[in-house]
């Protein structure tokens, strides 16, 4: 099903720690590398530097795929698409990572060089598997 993030969807993505495939362009062609992340009310938060970031200030629109699986079998699978916005402030920044850090089990200051990235969710496709 294609539409906008669903209660259920949220609930998905965001009841436990999951890794997101963040997918970008650069030249006509693909760029998706694995992020942490944190959802709220119709935006993803990463943070990212290097390739990813350049990409984002070249093109906007990106797209982020989420999937739990158990033992190698899918149980469920969400592609996000959205339009991707770098906010490029300190105080931001360090409030995404004290959201994000933790979850994932890392100090909430680590990694102090990350850009904010902020993906404002346009379509969300959603399937169960189980």
């Amino acid at each position: 099903m294609s539409e906008t993030v669903t209660p259920e969807v949220e609930e998905r993505i965001t009841a436990k720690p999951m890794m997101a495939h963040f997918g970008t362009c650069v030249g006509g062609r693909p760029h998706v590398a694995p992020v942490w992340y944190h959802y709220d009310g119709g935006t993803l938060e990463v943070l990212t530097t290097g390739k990813k970031l350049e990409n984002v200030r070249e093109n906007p629109r990106v797209a982020v795929s989420i999937q739990e699986d158990d033992e190698g079998k899918a149980k469920w699978r969400v592609t996000l698409l959205g339009t991707a916005t770098i906010v490029d402030d300190d105080e931001e920044t360090a409030a995404a990572a004290r959201r994000i850090n933790p979850k994932y089990g890392a100090e909430p200051d680590a990694w102090p060089e990350n850009t904010l990235v902020r993906v404002d969710i346009g379509t969300a496709t959603y399937e169960s598997y189980e």
